[in-house]
């Protein structure tokens, strides 16, 4: 327990300075609409002393979103959030009730409970209290959930409803609407509208080019990368980032910088350029420093994994991606595929174990629906097993392979592993 009363119980405050400071962000940085700076100093220094129950409530309100913020795994947010519900319903107080619920939605969001995601964040948004314009989180996360349960019409109606209101309520405010233009663009993507993302993200590109905030591009710029490897152009895809990259550098966004380089190093391993992609990953783990996060950690870990294997690297690639894969539990399934079929693959004289990994990768693609991708690790079990003198299961294998890519035909490019 850190020394921070008299009783050497770490404060509130000084938890959250701590947090704060080990991700790297200033209190302007780690402020949100509702949360100001000012406040968040306050919080920090002790200084804040409500009154009421409703500022007790408020303040309650306000420590539980920045620990959401600053933690991904939080009992003690999710145990204030559900308190703080109970107690808005009994004092008929509708915001706290709305931004409780917020809270809940957006925790069961992220351990992959999507149903209770849903339901709770479109309780919140029924009541009108919180708008696209004050919690695009909210909105986000909830678009999130639809595309995650297979209803990504449902995501796009939301983000095309957020879109236009950001744009008659408040038309000035760039930084929103290419924020709301950006998750569009994902959801129809996802649908393989890649034609009208296409639309909607040059449209705002446009008007964020005389934005002093650089983020609004960088938004774009990642968005327009993530359209180019849809449409199989990583050549593409790498300028697009690069881009975000030269706007980033001029920021203190380490983390955001990090997550570029990795993406690039990303690109580099599909492309099959493993050299390259490792000078990326050694400055993403650099900028990540000691105190990255889980996902981030798990992300260059399996990425790293990937371009030792291509390398020649068989027992690096084991070591990083079994890292990996202790990491991305409840994570992301693309990610974990990934990190089962490297694990495998490093392995070649071990196929009977190995094939447990490569069915443990086939088994979350196949939950997603992820077809190309399956077919691709099908290529990769099958490569091993004629490496291991199996030719007839290698063939069974490799047909199998076959059917996933006439199934999976119609997906984006952007879905092969």
């Amino acid at each position: 327990m850190r020394a921070g009363n008299e009783a050497g119980v770490e404060t509130v405050g000084q938890r959250l300075r701590r947090l704060r400071q080990e991700r790297g962000l200033s209190q302007r940085e780690l402020a949100s609409p509702g949360v100001s700076y000012a406040y968040i100093s306050r919080i920090e220094a002790g200084a804040r002393r409500p009154l009421s129950d409703r500022d007790q409530r408020e303040l309650r309100l306000s420590e539980a979103e920045l620990t959401l913020r600053l933690e991904q795994d939080s009992p003690d947010a999710e145990a204030e959030f559900a308190a703080l519900l109970a107690e808005g319903e009994a004092a008929g107080d509708a915001e706290t009730v709305a931004r409780a619920r917020a809270g809940l939605g957006e925790l069961a969001d992220r351990r992959g409970d999507f149903a209770t995601a849903i339901a709770e964040l479109e309780q919140v948004r029924t009541t009108g209290l919180l708008s696209p314009l004050t919690h695009a989180d909210l909105y986000a996360t909830l678009a999130r959930a639809y595309s995650a349960s297979a209803q990504p019409r449902r995501a796009v109606e939301l983000l095309e409803d957020c879109l236009s209101q950001v744009q008659s309520q408040a038309p000035e405010d760039v930084s929103a609407e290419v924020r709301f233009a950006t998750y569009l663009s994902y959801a129809l993507s996802d649908l393989g509208e890649l034609d009208r993302a296409h639309m909607v993200v040059r449209s705002a590109l446009g008007r964020a080019e005389d934005a002093p905030d650089p983020y609004s591009r960088v938004r774009l710029y990642w968005s327009l990368a993530r359209l180019a490897l849809m449409e199989g152009k990583p050549r593409s895809a790498l300028r697009q980032i690069q881009r975000a990259i030269g706007l980033l550098e001029a920021t203190e966004d380490t983390r955001q910088l990090a997550r570029a380089h990795l993406s690039c190093g990303e690109i580099l391993t599909d492309d099959r350029e493993p050299e390259q992609a490792q000078e990326h990953f050694e400055l993403a783990e650099k900028l990540l420093g000691e105190h990255a996060d889980a996902a981030d950690l798990a992300w260059l870990y399996s990425e790293q994994a990937r371009a030792a294997l291509l390398l020649g690297e068989d027992e690096p690639a084991e070591q990083l991606a079994r890292r990996a894969l202790s990491l991305l539990a409840g994570g992301d399934p693309l990610k974990r595929a990934r990190a089962y079929a490297t694990l495998a693959e490093a392995r070649p004289e071990e196929i009977d174990a190995s094939q447990a990994e490569f069915v443990q990768a086939l088994e979350v693609l196949e939950a997603e629906r992820r077809w190309p991708a399956a077919a691709s690790v099908l290529r990769a079990w099958s490569r091993a097993l004629r490496r291991a003198g199996r030719e007839q299961a290698a063939l069974d294998v490799l047909d199998r392979a076959a059917a996933y890519g006439i199934r999976g035909a119609g997906q984006p490019a952007g879905e092969r592993l």
